[in-house]
């Protein structure tokens, strides 16, 4: 599936303009102005904004300023295009959480340049994260409402580790959330399904346990919620690439002088 952006300005012409270059690459939806932008948003999976600066009623840095602080929008970028080139308009745009910021008149390269850098960028640190074994959840947040939702949501999970069966309903329940849009935010963020990243916690957790050289293996497969050693070495081989005695065995090297 391609890619979903959603293109925000008050001018057909332009809306229609910026399609033809992006609609290639790109699923487009095309909104007149913030409002408009905001309700689509609610209803489609957008993993990308272009927003011009200047529009009557709620202004591109508006619109920006409600994406990076509402829960459900907070994760996605926001490329800001406008025709102000003072430095005070730049650093109200970057301040608002907006990831890049593009004067007119651009090149059709630099605004592809710049779209497929956000989107490789964000699936770079999705890929870190679950594949490295003491990376922190935090490191896919991108604005604060991200950060502080992920840090919640590794809480929970931490909490209820040992617990077998937590799934996503149970994960939903304790975070006050519908599933739905449990499963919309986390698949937003990480890419992964909940089920996914609460398995891949339980593993970061073993990881940081296995680490301390305390426990063996079998405890600690217990203590993060495997019903048993082998099904979690599995997992663990398939997440990391490499065993959790080996794991072990690499920790213990890296910390001997």
């Amino acid at each position: 599936m391609l890619p979903v952006i959603l293109l925000v300005d008050d001018e057909e012409e332009i809306l229609d303009f910026l399609e033809r270059i992006l609609s290639n690459k790109y699923t487009i939806f095309k909104a007149e102005g913030g409002q408009e932008a905001l309700k689509i948003l609610e209803e489609e999976a957008i993993q990308l904004v272009i927003s011009d600066v200047m529009m009557p009623e709620m202004d591109g840095f508006a619109l920006c300023r409600v994406i990076k602080s509402h829960f459900n929008h907070s994760h996605i970028p926001v490329i800001l295009l406008t025709a102000k080139n003072t430095i005070q308009s730049k650093i109200e745009g970057l301040e608002l959480g907006a990831d890049a910021y593009i004067e007119k008149p651009f090149s059709k390269e630099y605004l592809l340049a710049q779209i497929a850098s956000l989107i490789a960028n964000r699936s770079l640190i999705k890929e870190y994260f679950a594949n490295s074994p003491l990376a922190h959840i935090k490191s896919m947040a991108h604005s604060k409402a991200d950060e502080r939702f992920l840090e919640m949501l590794n809480k929970t999970i931490y909490e209820n580790i040992e617990d077998v069966d937590l799934d996503v309903e149970t994960l939903a329940h304790l975070l006050n959330m519908s599933r739905i849009t449990l499963y919309r935010k986390i698949k937003a963020i990480s890419n992964l399904t909940p089920i996914e990243l609460i398995n891949i916690t339980r593993l970061k957790k073993a990881a940081e346990l296995l680490a301390q050289r305390e426990f063996k293996i079998y405890e600690v497969a217990n203590m993060v919620g495997f019903s048993s050693q082998s099904n979690f070495a599995r997992n663990f081989h398939k997440q990391f690439n490499m065993t959790p005695s080996d794991y072990m065995h690499e920790m213990q090297n890296r910390s001997e002088p």
